[in-house]
């Protein structure tokens, strides 16, 4: 655990639990030792705030590597932040650079420690939950890590994305039992075991989120709901030079 960890845990840990008063159910459900991959949605960037008050233990969780990367005095604190947190960049990219990122995550749970990973990649666009990427199930799988689904719920409307300072709501995280595949482990699974595992990691978080699932990657679904907004941006923009010449 980083020092800046321990500060935290002593120091904001207390006020969020009494401003925000978040409830959190299953927490018997993370064992006290060993290596545990928490797999959860990901509805905010509020999510990691919360998720660092269901154990004692440390969580380190995976963060894109823009946060450690960004430019200015502002981009400095944060890559100090999330290092100081000991939290993992991952570059979204995919090839060999999402397998690094893997890598260093896969060391985290062989080192007995606990990982909180968001599968779908990237936070909701809309609330609902979409389909699970294979690295947490491929995570799981090379380490033995008990994986344990969390779902959470509320967070959106804490801190949504693009907004600086975070509101009140009411926030849940319900913690499920361990799932096992224990039959499963290998380091080299093959790609229908990577999917199964991980639609059946996906299915446990959707019973304690209790969101509509969507089968489609969430940056897909990102990526046609902007090109989408640029269109109407775009209609828009042409119908005013009309209504101003009639």
């Amino acid at each position: 655990m980083t020092f800046l960890y321990r500060v935290l845990q002593v120091t904001a840990a207390p006020a969020i639990r009494v401003v925000w008063r978040p409830k959190f159910t299953g927490t018997e459900n993370i064992p006290r030792r060993g290596p545990v991959l928490i797999a959860a949605n990901h509805l905010s960037a509020a999510d990691h705030y919360f998720l660092g008050l269901i154990t004692h233990r440390h969580i380190a969780t995976m963060a894109k590597i823009e946060y450690f990367a960004q430019p200015g005095v502002k981009g400095k604190l944060m890559s100090a932040l999330f290092n100081g947190l000991g939290q993992v960049p991952v570059d979204r990219s995919g090839g060999r650079a999402a397998l690094d990122g893997l890598g260093a995550s896969e060391q985290i749970l062989r080192e007995d420690r606990v990982l909180a990973i968001f599968p779908e990649g990237t936070r909701s666009p809309d609330g609902r939950l979409y389909k699970g990427k294979t690295g947490v199930a491929r995570l799981a799988l090379a380490t033995g890590a008990t994986v344990v689904p969390a779902g959470i719920q509320g967070t959106q409307d804490v801190q949504m994305e693009g907004q600086l300072l975070p509101k009140m709501a009411k926030v849940s995280i319900d913690i499920g039992k361990p799932l096992d595949f224990s039959d499963k482990l290998t380091d080299s699974p093959d790609r229908q075991t990577l999917r199964e595992v991980t639609d059946e990691i996906m299915r446990a978080i959707q019973a304690l989120s209790g969101q509509e699932y969507v089968d489609m990657f969430a940056a897909r679904a990102k990526r046609e709901l902007a090109e989408k907004q640029k269109a109407e941006e775009q209609e828009n923009g042409e119908q005013k030079p009309e209504q101003q010449e009639q």
